[in-house]
């Protein structure tokens, strides 16, 4: 998902077919099921709720989003032509939309909820990005959130060591003095504070905060990783419910 301040060669990295675009099952369902919560039940002969996947990737978190709605509706949002195509194997309607230039194709006010999963630390303006979607999203409307914890349990351990944290990238082309084997273009990280904060002053009400397992941990401590989420300061990836004021 794009900005004004985005080069080209960001562009041509996430429209690679090789680079990682589908969101962890696991925190794809935990934050559907967030969102259920938030929206209720579909009303019998009632007007649906309109659910935009903004970045949407291979259409995974709206797919779970979409199985935990009934009723509602899941749109799914993407710049990348390669990401759309994959998602238009999960989700019934996608379409291509920026978070910058012209903005996104929909009406102010017109959404009721936005999911926002694993985008934000992709970009280059995300403070224009929470704008739009701000714009996009009716008063009351929810914002549900996910990003990679930069002060999760063991980012905490691999710094004062000397490692650098994992999540975190220093190039677009291999990966440098932290664990892991994918490059997966992250410019941004936040701790729990500093995204309760960002979401606050670009408009929005925190609701919850909550913690979701990380796809990548290797597996002997995957379990300590589904503790830790008990805590989401802790957590490997940060899920924040918020609410447009």
């Amino acid at each position: 998902m794009s900005t004004t301040a985005d080069p080209a060669g960001l562009r041509d990295f996430y429209e690679n077919p090789a680079v990682p675009v589908a969101s962890g099952k696991e925190r794809s369902v935990r934050q559907a099921r967030m969102l259920a919560r938030a929206l209720g039940p579909a009303c019998p002969g009632g007007t649906p709720a309109t659910v935009l996947d903004i970045g949407c990737g291979d259409g995974s978190a709206g797919a779970a989003a979409a199985r935990e709605l009934s009723g509602h509706r899941v749109i799914g949002v993407d710049w990348s032509h390669d990401a759309l195509r994959r998602a238009a194997f999960r989700l019934p309607r996608v379409l291509r939309g920026e978070l910058s230039g012209t903005g996104l194709p929909f009406a102010t006010g017109s959404a009721d909820a936005v999911l926002f999963s694993e985008v934000i630390e992709h970009l280059v303006d995300p403070d224009s990005a929470l704008d739009e979607l701000r714009r996009v999203l009716r008063p009351g409307g929810h914002l549900m959130l996910s990003t990679p914890n930069l002060a999760s349990w063991y980012n905490r351990a691999l710094l004062p060591a000397g490692v650098q944290p994992v999540f975190s990238e220093v190039s677009l082309r291999r990966i440098h003095g932290r664990p892991g084997r994918e490059v997966v273009g992250h410019l941004r990280l936040y701790t729990p504070r500093a995204l309760r904060g960002f979401v606050t002053t670009s408009g929005f009400e925190v609701v919850s905060l909550a913690g979701a397992p990380f796809h990548g941990v290797p597996r002997p401590l995957r379990a300590l990783d589904r503790a830790a989420c008990r805590i989401p300061s802790l957590a490997s990836i940060l899920l924040v419910h918020a609410r447009r004021r």
